[in-house]
């Protein structure tokens, strides 16, 4: 028997990274206080599971300042759709057995 949890993927195990990647998947980008927002998460907590998924190459992090304000940008990368395109299939596999 094939094991059905092989194709989960661990860098999504936890919930504030398979937010980011939600809204991710259906905005092209999304600015740090829009996920963190959205997410009912603190700074620094958003901040780790970026870091984390940007080590992974599935997110990509911009920062730049509008103005005198420092602005923080995300966007899924082509790699961490379709790792989590996976993922969300994997799930979907395993909820069906």
């Amino acid at each position: 028997m094939k094991n059905i949890i092989q194709n989960i993927n661990k860098a999504f195990d936890h919930r504030i990274r398979l937010g980011i990647m939600s809204i991710l998947m259906v905005n092209e980008s999304a600015d740090f206080n829009t996920l963190k927002e959205l997410l009912g998460v603190t700074d620094g907590n958003l901040a780790s599971h970026a870091k984390a998924l940007e080590s992974e190459n599935y997110i990509l992090i911009e920062k730049q300042f509008i103005g005198k304000k420092p602005n923080t940008t995300y966007a899924a990368t082509k790699e961490g759709r379709k790792a989590f395109s996976d993922h969300i299939d994997a799930l979907e596999k395993l909820i069906r057995k």
